[in-house]
């Protein structure tokens, strides 16, 4: 079976340059872009029943820039205002720069690792006794607690987000030769969304191993699964297949 037509779970890139228009243009493609998932923020009732009270705390760590905009939309639902003082700890430099939507960067303590939790450790521990929160969503990699409890980080989490998943019922008369996953929550919103879908002659594409068990475990067939050493990004792996199907 030839592949023609893909169906990305994740929003269109933004801007004209993307692996994926590239793959497009190169084997003839049509490919889609829909999220099928997206981020609620926690309303205050729910935020006040975890009993967290940000001035209680004197640093906060930062997984995304999510997790920053939802930081300071509670900041400023519960009348809390962010101390200067207040230190924050970023996995990685873009999440880090994104906090000018919020302080004045120059005049703020900020550090910030490439992008694992480990990168920053070096960090935390030189800054062992604040107090660190750390805003996340019901799905926070467990990774990143682990690592900080590893290396006795005292911290407090606070569900700020969660994900939810993406109506999707525009799609039920729409196929794809094939659909592309990068996490469980892909998985489960499109069980949510169409409970009797059946597999048949579609292929379905997953990043990483947590996705890819979510396919098993719902008695899919995984037919292209990346990163792998010799195609470390999605879209070498799909233009593999593309090519040899």
């Amino acid at each position: 079976m030839s592949i023609k037509t893909i169906l990305v779970s994740q929003p269109k890139p933004e801007g004209e340059k993307s692996p994926y228009f590239d793959l497009a243009d190169k084997c003839g493609l049509q490919i889609d872009f829909r999220s099928f998932i997206h981020v609620e923020g926690v309303d205050v009732q729910e935020f006040r029943k975890q009993r967290v009270d940000f001035k209680d705390f004197t640093a906060v760590i930062f997984t995304s820039r999510t997790a920053v905009d939802h930081f300071f939309r509670m900041a400023k639902e519960v009348r809390f205002t962010v101390p200067d003082t207040m230190k924050y700890f970023c996995l990685s430099e873009s999440t880090a720069y994104y906090l000018q939507k919020y302080v004045v960067y120059r005049k703020r303590k900020i550090f910030f690792g490439k992008r694992t939790i480990l990168d920053l450790i070096d960090a935390l521990k030189k800054n062992k006794d604040e107090k660190f929160l750390l805003p996340c969503s019901d799905i926070l990699r467990q990774r990143i607690p682990d690592c900080l409890e590893e290396h006795n980080i005292q911290f407090t989490k606070a569900e700020l987000y969660r994900t939810v998943a993406s109506d999707l019922s525009d799609l039920a008369d729409i196929k794809y030769d094939m659909l592309v996953f990068f996490s469980p929550s892909g998985i489960e919103s499109l069980f949510k969304n169409f409970p009797d879908f059946k597999q048949n002659d579609t292929k379905i594409a997953a990043f990483g191993p947590t996705t890819a068990k979510a396919i098993k475990e719902r008695n899919l067939r995984l037919d292209v699964h990346a990163p792998q050493p010799q195609f470390p990004s999605m879209t070498m792996a799909i233009e593999n297949f593309v090519k040899n199907a």
